[in-house]
């Protein structure tokens, strides 16, 4: 019989770890686990540590394409308050909206720049649902406050 070989297999799983049955079960004040599944001081629970801890080089390079985006908001903010004088809405109702949107943008750039830097921590509805709350919040006040 000819058997067929392949090169490109894709993804494999991991073999199963067997348990052996006739052993004795572990204390309950047996501290011992394995490595990947510790839950230490500052990292979350079944997560290795790798996945959580977030390096500094990421952060920074967050934090600066934060600024960056944080600046171009505020010219935003400028030109959409200006545009919303323009259609005859008064400067401080325009004003207000204006910094609305700066919060709304802000708050979507901020969740997206943690869910990059470190999908495995910020990917959660701790960091993601008032984030989101916020900026739904100044969704509806930007649009509430632009009005004539």
């Amino acid at each position: 019989m000819m058997q067929e070989k392949k090169d490109n297999a894709g993804f494999a799983l991991p073999a199963p770890v067997e348990t052996n049955p006739a052993a004795p079960a572990a204390p309950a004040t047996d501290t011992a686990a394995p490595a990947a599944t510790t839950a230490v001081e500052g990292q979350m629970p079944g997560l290795p540590a790798e996945a959580v801890n977030t390096g500094s080089r990421d952060t920074m390079i967050g934090g600066a394409v934060l600024l960056v985006l944080f600046i171009a908001f505020f010219f935003a903010k400028n030109a959409y308050a200006n545009g919303l004088v323009g259609k005859r809405v008064p400067p401080a109702k325009a004003n207000a909206a204006g910094w609305w949107m700066f919060i709304f943008m802000a708050s979507l750039a901020t969740a997206v720049v943690l869910a990059v830097v470190n999908s495995a921590k910020f990917v959660a509805p701790m960091f993601l649902g008032p984030l989101g709350a916020v900026a739904l919040v100044a969704l509806v006040l930007m649009i509430l406050s632009g009005r004539k």
